[in-house]
């Protein structure tokens, strides 16, 4: 722009081309009155003014709430001349209002020209959610024709977010940390479970297959010599169905008689005979004594 400024004391605006420069005396002595003709103002593209609207890079991430800063720059060549911008509008719309706004003036040069601009930096309060519009900002520079030169910004868009809330992604967190340990308990108690049972099965297997070798030498055994290896397998399973450490630290008359071993009396005193004396049995007496002991222990013939 020329020193010739819109609202100094140049003449920028001038008359149109062709248009009457003065008035002849005489005819304005006649009944007609001639007018004068309306001057057509130029557009601010024409007189190098640019507005620019919004921060560089876009607005950051907006939580209701929030308040953010909205520029706009108003901007044209200076050589010499000054321009008066008036802010006409508010940024106030649905969900958006305004509760400030500061402006700033700088100078740079640019190409060899020197640049003049008036940054308006609008203070808005976001207070909604959604999509919302920061609407077209209007400004007027006044002119010496009695009208002023309007300018517009652009209407922006405003993406509002709702509060981050801790509380649900802590809850969610605190369920899925239980729900994986409960996991783990579940798998661990499984674990365990499958352990005792290979365990018992196992225990089981080695008395049953005690048991069957007993179970071949009812005939030929020496009866006092064969009830004490079946109190010494009865003692093993004693000892496993109790958890002691070892079938030697049991004692079956104590239990017997401690009401722990309920239904072995008969046995145990059988096995109380043979250790003090015994005598000569038939071989049948031994597979009757073997079938209760195979019972006591609750181990199956397979």
């Amino acid at each position: 722009m020329d020193n010739d400024s819109l609202n100094n004391d140049g003449n920028v605006i001038a008359s149109p081309v062709g248009a009457t420069q003065s008035i002849d005396i005489d005819s304005a002595a006649t009944d007609s009155v001639v007018a004068a003709p309306e001057i057509e103002l130029p557009s601010p593209e024409q007189l190098g003014i640019s507005v620019a609207s919004g921060p560089e890079g876009g607005l950051p991430a907006i939580t209701v709430g929030d308040t953010f800063e909205f520029p706009v720059t108003v901007s044209w060549s200076v050589q010499g001349s000054a321009l008066l911008v008036v802010p006409t509008a508010s940024a106030n719309a649905k969900g958006l209002t305004q509760i400030g706004m500061s402006q700033e003036s700088s100078r740079s040069v640019k190409d060899g020209k020197e640049i003049a601009s008036i940054t308006f930096t609008y203070k808005i309060v976001a207070q909604d959610t959604g999509n919302l519009h920061i609407p077209a900002l209007r400004f007027e520079i006044p002119t010496q024709v009695g009208r002023p030169l309007d300018l517009r910004s652009e209407s922006v868009d405003v993406r509002v977010n709702e509060p981050f809330n801790p509380l649900p992604l802590a809850v969610g967190a605190i369920v899925a940390v239980c729900v994986l340990l409960a996991g783990l308990w579940r798998l661990k108690r499984r674990a365990a479970v499958r352990e005792a049972s290979a365990a018992k099965n196992a225990a089981e297997d080695a008395l049953r297959e005690k048991m069957m070798v007993l179970k071949q030498r009812v005939n030929a055994a020496d009866s006092r010599e064969w009830l004490l290896e079946l109190e010494g397998i009865c003692k093993e399973y004693v000892a496993y169905r109790l958890g002691l450490a070892a079938a030697s630290a049991v004692n079956l008359d104590n239990l017997v008689k401690d009401g722990q071993l309920e239904g072995w009396e008969s046995l145990v005193e059988e096995f109380a005979h043979a250790r003090y004396g015994g005598g000569k049995r038939d071989g049948f007496e031994n597979k009757e004594t073997w079938k209760a002991a195979m019972k006591l222990m609750g181990i199956e013939e397979e």
